[in-house]
């Protein structure tokens, strides 16, 4: 019987002594030691990244469940990286790259809401062989979660509370609270570009939450109904529908998967679980990037 080529298997009539240099060289010509030079593991810091799942149940299925989490917090850093450039990009009146950025955020919120499908192959009974282990953590704690709904004008000082443990965290998130969001941005940029919002929304205490204007709205109908006349600000206006857009499905794609695994029991974190996460379904971002579309 011959041997596989794709096996690993040596045929039968293989050398049994260790391959020469020139043996081991790559027909393309890649590097096959790192010995001496960083590798695709050590550039990644996979060692860390990869012995950092530590279950503390004997169930299968908690594997699962701290990898759901864990990537998904890889992606909001990402997504806080890509939101904060953009976020300056804007201040800055730089709308080409802010708009890049943009749009990388609603993608990166399209794999957020992909990993809920992931985590909904859990079914109740292998949660809950879970669950007891998990003590009084949840996503709910989650430090960039925070940052991400202040960045997007989400403002509560109650939310501050969960980090107040940790100084280093609990600094980020006060940064986030305390700093204006994307649309008070995009508001600022309205204004200096010469559109008519009040200065109760261009010189605001920043930490309280955004309410919704009439005049603010009339601005925008300004932008859409002259949209070749403000292409740039029509354009980010547009943005900031597909982020919310993409937000609100990350939102239901949560709810959604939180009931069919738990039901309507509590949180592990004391909030009312199912309760809780469609009350923030009902969160408007950009209030006045929906209402318009009734006057067009």
């Amino acid at each position: 019987m011959s041997s596989c080529p794709f096996s690993g298997v040596p045929p039968a009539d293989a050398p049994s002594h260790p391959a020469s240099e020139d043996d081991a060289a790559h027909p393309d010509g890649a590097e096959l030691d790192f010995s001496a030079s960083m590798s695709y593991g050590d550039y990644l810091q996979l060692d860390a990244v990869l012995n950092a799942q530590r279950p503390l149940s004997p169930a299968h299925d908690e594997m699962l469940f701290i990898v759901q989490h864990q990537t998904s917090e890889l992606w909001m850093k990402l997504l806080l990286h890509e939101l904060r450039a953009a976020m300056a990009a804007v201040a800055a009146d730089q709308l080409q790259p802010a708009f890049k950025m943009l749009a990388r955020v609603s993608k990166i919120m399209e794999q957020l809401v992909h990993a809920w499908d992931v985590l909904a192959t859990m079914t109740p009974p292998e949660y809950s062989a879970v669950r007891a282990y998990l003590a009084n953590s949840s996503g709910f704690q989650s430090w960039q979660y925070r940052c991400i709904e202040f960045s997007l004008g989400n403002k509560n000082a109650l939310m501050l509370r969960p980090h107040a443990h940790r100084p280093d965290l609990l600094a980020h998130v006060q940064a986030a609270y305390a700093a204006p969001s994307l649309y008070d941005e995009a508001l600022r940029l309205l204004a200096r570009r010469g559109l008519t919002v009040p200065a109760s929304h261009t010189q605001r205490d920043w930490t309280l939450p955004y309410t919704a204007d009439d005049a603010v709205e009339a601005a925008w109908l300004q932008v859409y109904r002259a949209p070749q006349q403000h292409w740039d600000l029509y354009q980010l206006g547009e943005e900031l529908a597909d982020l919310e857009d993409a937000f609100r499905l990350w939102r239901f794609r949560h709810v959604t998967t939180v009931e069919r695994v738990i039901g309507f029991k509590r949180g592990t974190g004391g909030t009312g679980g199912v309760s809780y996460l469609r009350k923030m379904l009902d969160v408007v971002l950009f209030p006045e990037i929906w209402r318009l579309r009734t006057q067009l």
